[in-house]
């Protein structure tokens, strides 16, 4: 019912940015909120950014003042700025929806996740 694709991801040297993207497509009722996670080799995956439909924002500690979340409503599309990209930011980053959908012929909420990007940046 509902597809995440993602795209932006690569390798980059630190220092370096990368814009990953996010669309969901569908038939989408509305979209409570857009975010991206990360899962480094090892740990387990965390919150990176997320912004709701009312436009709050949650960041990690970690991300905040580098990496910027957007969103644009007219495209169902979220995007994650990221910026003075560290060794420690290289990861597989998610795109998570929390999405109201059609399923089975109902509206159901739920959450989708994309495949996953990875992300690499080199010291």
């Amino acid at each position: 019912q509902v597809q995440l694709v993602e795209s932006g991801g690569g390798l980059v040297q630190a220092g370096g940015s990368l814009r990953l993207s996010c669309a969901a497509s569908g038939t989408i009722f509305s979209i409570n909120a857009m975010g991206w996670y990360r899962q480094a080799p090892g740990k387990q995956r965390e919150l990176v950014a997320r912004i709701t439909s009312g436009d709050t924002i949650t960041s990690a500690d970690s991300v905040t003042g580098r990496f910027t979340i957007s969103r644009d409503d007219a495209k169902n599309t979220v995007y994650l700025q990221m910026n003075s990209l560290l060794p420690e930011d290289t990861a597989v980053y998610y795109c998570n929806a929390d999405v109201k959908a059609l399923l089975n012929m109902l509206w159901v909420r739920r959450d989708y996740w994309g495949q996953g990007t990875q992300v690499t940046v080199s010291s």
